[in-house]
């Protein structure tokens, strides 16, 4: 009897990896997906922290502090686990050209889009749907690419969530007041 979890997995990626496949959407989650990447989530916070005033500051720092504790989470938990890729091990998949050679769970693009996402929504709650709804974004794309299984984004969302939570509710004050009162 196959796992139900699994079988999940490979019901939903079939469908959107092979059944919602269009020409405009390759070409726009090949590019979005980006958005969750090291490279732009680096430059965002580290930008926003150097140039950012008043509340935005305060929220660049949060967002600052809630990615480098949430990529620690994915980092070590990727290695724990060891799950492999979807497009490794599923026959007929469309990977776009994407080869990558890290595990698979959690999303590390969902993780940090998501961390973005909660951070500015939490902040800046009246913009919360247009944050979360592009986060979203990025985590269906990792789905559309195949270089991830539903269940690997479902947990980058999480790790989000507490990681998210956990720096805007308990650890930001305290760790400023720490850094800048001694």
């Amino acid at each position: 009897m196959k796992n139900p979890l699994k079988a999940l997995d490979d019901f939903l990626i079939k469908l959107i990896n092979q059944k919602l496949r269009h020409p405009l959407l390759n070409i726009f989650y090949y590019y979005f997906t980006h958005v969750g990447g090291m490279v732009f989530t680096s430059i965002l916070s580290l930008g926003l922290v150097i140039f950012a005033r008043g509340h935005l500051a305060k929220t660049s720092y949060q967002m600052l502090m809630a990615l480098a504790l949430n990529m620690m989470v994915v980092f070590f938990t990727k290695r724990i686990v060891g799950r492999n890729r979807p497009y490794w091990i599923e026959k007929n998949l469309h990977t776009y050209g994407i080869d990558l050679k890290d595990y698979s769970f959690p999303s590390g693009h969902t993780t940090s889009a998501f961390t973005m996402a909660l951070i500015f929504s939490f902040n800046y709650p009246g913009y919360g749907i247009i944050f979360i709804g592009l986060a979203l974004l990025v985590a269906i794309s990792r789905i559309y690419l195949a270089v991830h299984y539903p269940t690997d984004v479902l947990a980058g969302i999480l790790v989000a969530l507490l990681g998210s939570f956990l720096v805007y509710f308990v650890l930001y004050e305290p760790v400023v007041e720490f850094i800048f009162d001694k």
